[in-house]
């Protein structure tokens, strides 16, 4: 089970990415903070990138990273705004709503219907989601089941991460795609290292004050470029050995590591109720992908 270790370390290094982001490095613009998460990354990776023998790249293979990588940085660009505005134990979790958006697209696109584990996975999904904003459920006239669901929409950085999910279920497809060409070693570090690029291009080409945003805090920005780069590293070696649906649903614990963060950082409250909500969205999302 070699790969499951791989890939709790893989989502811890995302979380404590995050965390980083969120601590340190709050104030900065998203562009900004899209800079710093897959440019350093990039650059930390380039040298395993020119290491790593590069397979022959079809044209098939460039229309793949066509389409995935501009989904892949307004992702990360509202991620950033996400975990910039709101508590991470009522961002982070709303991730787990991939495979569910997942479903969705598969039954719109393919036809394929979801089976019964499938949509208990969803449930469980929906009522994490429901748990994590049951203080809303006492209002002025009393029990209201359905007042956590608005809550959701009151708080901005749950609805910015609901869109993240959303994109994520695209890119997910459209990185299989690419990846059905390339060997996984070689594909996590070309695609951050493109990703990187893109970012410098389009972030830091338009405004000159962005460059000047990477000369600050230089020890945070290795930091969390050193953890994406972790990340990177250890979730494809973990696809290696196991199917990328397994590994996805392990490494949605990374819910759970950001909710401990956001305990011992940010002071945020409710931590159990918020783990037990976290825990039930991580078993739907075992559930949906089984």
């Amino acid at each position: 089970m070699h790969w499951i270790s791989l890939t709790l370390l893989s989502a811890f290094f995302l979380a404590t990415a995050d965390s980083l982001s969120k601590r340190y490095l709050s104030h900065y613009r998203p562009g900004e903070l899209v800079l710093v998460r897959f440019g350093v990354a990039g650059m930390l990776l380039l040298p395993l990138l020119l290491w790593e023998p590069w397979p022959p790249l079809p044209p098939v293979f460039w229309g793949w990273m066509a389409v995935a990588m501009p989904l892949e940085l307004v992702a990360m660009w509202l991620y950033m705004q996400a975990i910039r505005s709101s508590p991470l134990s009522l961002t982070l979790p709303y991730l787990a709503f991939t495979p569910a958006f997942n479903t969705l697209t598969a039954y719109l696109v393919l036809g394929e219907t979801v089976t019964l584990s499938g949509f208990s996975g969803i449930l469980l999904i929906v009522f994490g989601a429901w748990l994590l904003n049951l203080q809303a459920t006492q209002n002025g006239s009393g029990l209201n089941i359905l007042a956590p669901f608005r809550a959701i929409t009151r708080e901005r950085g749950s609805r910015l991460m609901l869109m993240v999910a959303a994109l994520y279920s695209l890119t997910s497809v459209t990185g299989k795609g690419a990846l059905l060409h390339v060997t996984p070693a070689f594909f996590g570090p070309f695609y951050f290292v493109a990703l990187g690029t893109a970012s410098l291009l389009l972030f830091a080409s338009r405004d000159v004050s962005s460059w000047r945003a990477l000369g600050r805090h230089p020890w945070a920005h290795l930091a969390i470029g050193a953890c994406m780069s972790a990340m990177v590293v250890a979730h494809f070696y973990a696809i290696e050995h196991i199917e990328v649906a397994y590994m996805i649903a392990v490494k949605r614990t990374s819910l759970l590591f950001g909710m401990l963060y956001g305990a011992w950082l940010f002071k945020e409250t409710g931590l159990l109720k918020n783990l037990v909500a976290g825990m039930l969205m991580v078993l739907g999302v075992f559930l949906i992908v089984m």
